[in-house]
């Protein structure tokens, strides 16, 4: 065949300019091929069959000149000599060789690969599938497991190809099906190859999916033992996973027939809960994950995904799976830490969107003895966790319970009520009885030092979930006064005064290698809260400019060499703030006070400079809604070291430990918000220079006549007063006109250098 022609012609470059070593080597290969195909003895010829089946599983040299010559004869032996079950036997095992990378031999990557080669030739060999498949019907055992091995090497390589394959061929998909119920270790290779087999084929799930795939995968999860099995459960979760993954129709047969109780038993913890083996940690993360793609409900194209998606939202609810996660993310304290930020993240994505789910929440108590609701003890483990990545999945919880739940908001605000200052240093650990207000107001009050900011700015990004779109929650948390820290500094100050205050001493917090700033993500966090507490709140905004250092501290933040991309737009948005909803009329306090000092201080162009370095940032940019975790595959698994090690969410192209919790905080809904300020801002600066002062009626001295002044010449005077006004209205209506023409296009001169003469 024209291929193979080609193959030797690729092998003879190869080998043409090796040593006499491998011409050796091609020439063995060729006579032990000789050997089976023309051999006399039947001894002989299994004797050749062992001799090539160990020379190709340990020479690449070898495996590369199999592939010019061998598969004719390997595929000949298997179509004629069924009845010899050694000769079967060898030239699968033979098979299996050459289409195995050898670990040990060191082939760069630009010369040829032989397995790959290999595998690429068997896929293309006439029937070569249908052949493989019919041998899943062979009695003997080592003939169906070496043919299982067969078909999972060439799936690994040549997926597509024999997925096509696979699907022409009647009963093709029943035959691996039906291997499920074999013994243990047909068994177990028939389900890694369908997990292969299933990753990207809809057709294929489809049929496996009527082959009783569930009731299968199921029935092996439990045989062997659950989440406490070994990576047979792992392999059998995948397996769902890739059946149910953006397919509604699959997750109704599911729901509808086997059901979400067998989903439940897998979570469920047994035997010693303090035990959290590897492979235990990787199956519970799988399971996991089969929640969240029940939770997502199908592909984005399905016209029924939304109902798909309220009803498994619904139904898991039922079956008491916020006490399984509770326990999971919560309750187990002693799970990895893995373990519990995939419960936390799965307890917010049932929640988001669905009253009763989170009223079901909501009414949730835990603890065996004194009890404590259930987003109390959420909010603990986000004021005290020493993982960042724990803290984020914790805050997604409040993020999702928060969405669009006006009613949940103000039943979180009206808690927030502030303890007597000789309370507030009481450990958090020590009243479960305490209000979750309380608490969080501990959380954002506590003293002034990096540890305690650190826990400050936790707890003002769950302040910033509760007052979200919600303006009598933001006016609830307006009224908040703090008493002085000692009695001698005076009267009480508002919350948002203070927290300005941990803002700015955040500023001046230095790292261990003496750079500023501390935490990256404290500062951000703070300005997020702010910039959410503003939004469309004039109240807000006369509060916040009830202290005149406010504005000056954040100019010298918009323009700070040391601050961050984020700090520094952030801070910019800010000030943009105190102008769009500023309503005060008070002296040094309107918004043409505010457009001015940020023209004078920093420059208009630099101002909105910082716009621009912020939105073309990458976590700005890609700055999208939660996503489900990613697939946890036994290839990814596999160079897991500890529990911790796996992340779902993962920035692996990311060193910055920060990165995680800064994403968090530029999620879509933030951008979103930040994009149409930036665009308002622009818009009210042009108001503002439009009309600058109050419209009070002012006599200038020039209209006076002066003492001793002809008619004659106070009237020649007053026309010259009049054309030079007319002059400079008419420069100004130039500024005017050309500061909405850059407005438009998004970007702003200093308005302070456009003179008279220079317009």
């Amino acid at each position: 065949m024209d291929l193979v022609n080609s193959y030797k012609g690729v092998v003879g470059l190869v080998f043409g300019n090796e040593k006499s070593a491998s011409s050796n080597e091609d020439s063995y290969v060729e006579r032990l091929l000789d050997c089976i195909s023309n051999g006399k003895l039947a001894e002989d010829r299994r004797t050749a069959m062992v001799e090539l089946q160990s020379v190709v599983a340990e020479s690449s040299g070898a495996q590369l000149a199999f592939g010019a010559m061998g598969f004719p004869v390997m595929m000949g032996v298997l179509r004629e000599e069924r009845d010899d079950v050694e000769m079967v036997r060898g030239a699968l095992e033979t098979l299996v060789g050459a289409l195995t990378p050898i670990e040990h031999a060191k082939v760069p990557k630009n010369e040829i690969q032989p397995a790959l080669m290999n595998t690429d030739l068997l896929s293309r060999e006439a029937d070569s599938i249908s052949l493989l498949l019919s041998l899943l019907s062979e009695e003997d055992f080592y003939v169906r497991y070496y043919t299982l091995q067969l078909l999972t090497a060439l799936l690994t390589n040549s997926p597509n190809r024999l997925q096509e394959a696979i699907l022409t061929i009647p009963r093709g998909i029943t035959r691996l099906m039906d291997m499920l119920m074999d013994r243990e270790v047909i068994r177990n290779e028939a389900l890694l190859l369908l997990t292969y087999l299933t990753r990207e084929a809809e057709e294929i799930q489809k049929i496996v999916v009527f082959e009783g795939a569930f009731e299968k995968i199921f029935s092996i999860i439990k045989e062997e033992g659950g989440s406490d099995g070994g990576v047979v459960v792992q392999d059998c979760i995948e397996l769902l996973n890739n059946l149910i993954r953006k397919n509604a129709s699959n997750q109704i047969l599911l729901r509808e027939t086997i059901g979400f109780d067998p989903l439940m038993s897998i979570l469920k913890l047994r035997g010693s809960t303090y035990s959290f083996t590897q492979q235990k940690t990787i199956n519970l993360l799988s399971s996991l994950e089969t929640i969240n793609l029940l939770i997502m409900g199908g592909s984005e194209a399905d016209p029924g995904k939304d109902a798909n998606k309220l009803t498994n939202k619904t139904t898991l609810v039922q079956k008491k799976i916020l006490d399984h996660l509770l326990m999971l993310g919560v309750e187990s304290q002693w799970a990895p830490v893995a373990v519990r930020c995939a419960a936390l993240q799965c307890i917010g994505n049932l929640i988001i969107g669905h009253s009763k789910n989170l009223d079901a929440l909501a009414s949730k108590v835990l603890g065996e003895g004194p009890q404590e609701a259930a987003l109390n003890s959420i909010l603990r483990i986000i004021l005290r966790t020493s993982s960042v990545q724990e803290f984020v999945a914790a805050d997604y919880v409040f993020k999702s319970f928060c969405e669009k739940n006006a009613d949940g908001q103000t039943m979180l605000a009206s808690t927030l009520i502030p303890q007597p200052h000789s309370m507030t240093h009481a450990p958090l650990e020590e009243d479960v009885n305490m209000s979750f207000g309380s608490m969080l107001l501990q959380g954002l009050t506590l003293s002034e030092s990096e540890v305690d900011l650190e826990t400050c700015c936790r707890a003002a990004s769950v302040l910033s979930h509760v007052m979200k779109d919600n303006i009598q929650c933001k006016e609830k948390v307006l009224h908040i006064d703090l008493e002085a820290p000692t009695p001698s500094l005076g009267a009480s100050e508002p919350l948002m005064h203070r927290v300005v205050k941990y803002l700015a001493l955040s500023s001046s917090m230095k790292n261990k290698d003496g750079k500023s700033g501390g935490n990256a993500y404290i500062q951000p966090i703070l300005l997020k809260m702010l910039v959410t507490w503003l939004a469309d709140c004039p109240s807000a905004v006369h509060c916040f400019l009830d202290s005149r250092p406010h504005i000056t501290y954040l100019l010298e933040l918009v323009s700070s060499s040391s601050a961050t991309v984020f700090v520094k737009g952030l801070a910019a948005v800010l000030l943009g703030e105190c102008v769009i909803y500023n309503k005060s009329g008070e002296s040094g306090k309107g918004a043409f006070t505010v457009v001015d000092s940020i023209s004078q201080k920093v420059g208009l162009t630099p101002y909105f400079l910082k716009f621009d370095e912020m939105r073309k940032n990458f976590l700005f940019t890609s700055a999208r809604s939660a996503e489900p975790r990613q697939q946890l595959t036994r290839s990814a698994s596999a160079g897991m070291v500890e529990p911790e090690d796996v992340d779902g969410n993962n920035l692996s192209d990311q060193k910055d430990e920060d990165l995680p919790v800064l994403s968090s905080i530029f999620d879509a809904a933030f951008v979103n918000l930040v994009k149409s300020l930036e665009a308002n801002i622009r818009e009210k600066i042009v108001e503002v220079y439009s009309n600058p002062k109050s419209k009070v009626a002012v006599v200038p001295a020039e209209l006076e006549q002066k003492s001793g002044e002809s008619d004659g010449e106070y009237v020649k005077r007053l026309k010259e007063f009049v054309e030079k006004q007319c002059s400079e209205i008419q420069v100004l209506l130039n500024v005017l006109q050309l500061l909405r023409f850059l407005s438009y296009r998004g970007h702003f001169m200093d308005v302070e250098k456009l003179t008279v003469e220079e317009a």
